[in-house]
């Protein structure tokens, strides 16, 4: 069953990009004491997720960072792959990308997309979420082949 608004984010290990560095870090103190968009692509370097998805974060991450709420990306793909897509992608220093490479978060979360019939394996479902200090406030999961309600435009609207 996947997590619904309401409910805390499971604490599970993570690998996090930051500043062009690899960490290892636990999901529960990434976004405690904090405000959070944290939107989800299938996979790096896909057409989707790098024409449009992660493309409109990194445009609008000022946007967020005046309404006092950070902007995280996750994807199930190793560390060194959303290192070197954040830097293909031009993504901000200070927009967290995080490497869910075992898909233990996105687990976690319940909202895992099994992608073996195209070659893919476990990846997550298109989503985005806004946390406050741990907790699901709203939870926007796209529908297989949709890129809407996860976008950044749909995202800043959502929490005017």
């Amino acid at each position: 069953m996947s997590l619904q608004t309401g409910q805390s984010l499971p604490d599970v290990e993570i690998k996090v990009i930051a500043d062009g560095a690899i960490e290892t870090r636990h999901s529960g103190e990434l976004f405690a004491g904090r405000k959070v968009v944290l939107f989800a692509v299938p996979g790096a370097f896909t057409p989707t997720c790098s024409n449009k998805h992660l493309p409109g974060y990194v445009n609008h991450f000022a946007e967020f960072q005046k309404r006092g709420i950070d902007v995280m990306c996750l994807a199930v793909n190793d560390a060194f792959v959303m290192q070197a897509w954040a830097q293909n992608q031009h993504v901000p220093p200070a927009m967290m990308m995080l490497a869910d490479g075992n898909a233990s978060f996105t687990s976690a979360l319940g909202l895992e997309l099994d992608g073996t019939a195209y070659g893919m394996g476990i990846r997550s479902r298109r989503f985005a979420m806004y946390v406050v200090n741990g907790v699901v406030e709203q939870l926007h999961v796209e529908a297989p082949g949709e890129f809407r309600a996860s976008s950044a435009e749909s995202m800043l609207d959502a929490v005017a």
